[in-house]
């Protein structure tokens, strides 16, 4: 018997898995590099909790965010201010209390810490000291925007936020026209209109793009169309222009004539030894084109060579 689509939600509760949290080893004098959400608050782990309520504690991007995140969760912490201006600094410091056997957690405003957020330097620091870093996964405004999208493609390159200045911000885009792997953009508000131009000048206007706009928040929007469409739909609202921003843009397409003929030299050399998924697999790895491609290349050499 199903429920009625009116039939309230079960009643979950997280205790059971927190008492199971407890049970697990959690060691001292590491650093946790620990993922909150970048929207959603309901979005954060079980173990990410376990963690946060336990450290003695915690690294942050801005305490006043983190002390109210924290809040919203029923957790206070100790706060040190961890930045792109002191992570050096706040380094010293960490690996001190590491040693002393404190256990510190690391986080950023939203999502994963040293991904295109500060955090990156003070991991790399605490390693060389020979202490031990444990990450604990959680939300990705990458990989949420890239399920969402139905850009079909097995790799995907994240270049982060573009550069603020115009002439960089062509000249970084124009290196990765060619580029066969999905292209993944973060991009502030204030700036949004600009590389939408800057992307319109430099890619093929058939070419697909995805904006996800304040992914996992009330006023979400995930739209896909082509570059040339993205300008068009930005402006239709004024309000499509405010949050933050994740653009996806579709790879190069397989290109033909001398990559066409260097595909199918190494996918005849695969296909004699390997099957044609694992053939395609390998050559997407050795030619960097779409490993899909490929695997419909490799399915008509295969055909031919049975014909």
């Amino acid at each position: 018997m199903t429920e009625s689509a009116s039939s309230p939600a079960p009643s979950l509760s997280p205790v059971p898995l927190m008492d199971e949290m407890a049970q697990q080893i959690t060691p001292a004098g590491t650093l946790y590099v620990v993922s909150t959400p970048i929207g959603n608050l309901g979005d954060i782990t079980v173990r990410a909790l376990h963690v946060l309520g336990l450290v003695d504690a915690i690294a942050c991007e801005d305490t006043r965010n983190t002390a109210q995140m924290l809040g919203r969760y029923g957790l206070a912490k100790p706060l040190i201010a961890a930045h792109e201006h002191n992570e050096r600094e706040v380094a010293e410091k960490l690996i001190a209390r590491l040693h002393a056997g404190e256990r510190i957690a690391l986080v950023s405003d939203a999502g994963t810490p040293a991904v295109s957020d500060p955090g990156a330097r003070i991991v790399d620091a605490v390693r060389s000291a020979g202490l031990r870093v444990l990450p604990l996964p959680g939300a990705s405004a990458v990989l949420t925007a890239l399920a969402a999208s139905g850009l079909v493609n097995d790799t995907f390159h994240f270049v982060g936020f573009l550069p603020a200045k115009a002439k960089q911000r062509e000249t970084l885009l124009t290196s990765l026209r060619q580029c066969a792997a999905t292209l993944v953009f973060y991009e502030a508000p204030h700036r949004i209109a600009d590389t939408l131009d800057a992307l319109t000048t430099i890619f093929e206007p058939e070419r697909q793009i995805v904006l996800g706009r304040e992914l996992t928040k009330l006023f979400e929007e995930i739209h896909r169309c082509t570059v040339a469409q993205a300008v068009v739909w930005i402006n239709e609202n004024a309000h499509r222009q405010r949050g933050e921003f994740v653009l996806l843009v579709e790879g190069a397409p397989v290109a033909r004539g001398q990559d066409q003929a260097e595909a199918e030299r190494i996918l005849g050399i695969l296909l004699a030894e390997c099957s044609v998924k694992q053939a395609a697999g390998l050559a997407a790895q050795i030619t960097g084109q779409k490993k899909n491609a490929l695997y419909e290349l490799a399915l008509r050499m295969k055909d031919g060579q049975e014909n």
